[in-house]
């Protein structure tokens, strides 16, 4: 028997970059808005046998609108390194996530800025007695038939 893989579609990306612009939004201080922080710990670097052996990690950070009847807003997105310094701000203005939307940051896995300690901190507002946005970031890495992939969880500050 032969068996030949030469057929196999190439692995398309149709992951659309964020148009931050195009979801912005106005904040009126009369909506009276709750406010609220969360933490969101990421790795774009993990050991591997020793402190010598890094392995890179692609990091896929989903912002989450969980309420099914209203919008919410986010504020701020700041990424951090290992170290705490501020790696980049993914916002210029708040934007806006519909009910039961998710968008994504993507950190490119050769993006080693952050290391085994990165974060983000995320600045919202909703309406009162709404839910909390949910912040989950998914790491993964692939070399051959062996891959590495695991969560994390946001948390309010």
């Amino acid at each position: 028997m032969v068996f030949s893989c030469a057929n196999q579609e190439p692995v398309q990306d149709n992951i659309v970059p964020i148009n931050w612009k195009k979801r912005s939004a106005q904040l009126n201080p009369a909506d009276s808005l709750e406010q609220g922080s969360s933490y969101l710990a990421v790795y774009s670097t993990i050991y591997s046998v020793t402190e010598h052996r890094v392995i890179n990690l692609t990091v896929t950070v989903s912002l989450r609108n969980i309420s099914s009847t209203d919008t919410i807003y986010i504020s701020k997105a700041d990424y951090y390194n290992t170290e705490g310094d501020l790696i980049r701000s993914y916002l210029k203005s708040p934007i806006y996530l519909k009910p039961l939307e998710t968008i994504e940051i993507v950190i490119n896995e050769k993006d080693t800025h952050g290391g085994s300690g990165a974060n983000f901190i995320f600045d919202w507002s909703r309406k009162e007695g709404y839910l909390d946005p949910v912040f989950d970031a998914v790491m993964i890495s692939t070399s051959g038939q062996q891959g590495i992939s695991f969560t994390t969880q946001g948390i309010t500050r």
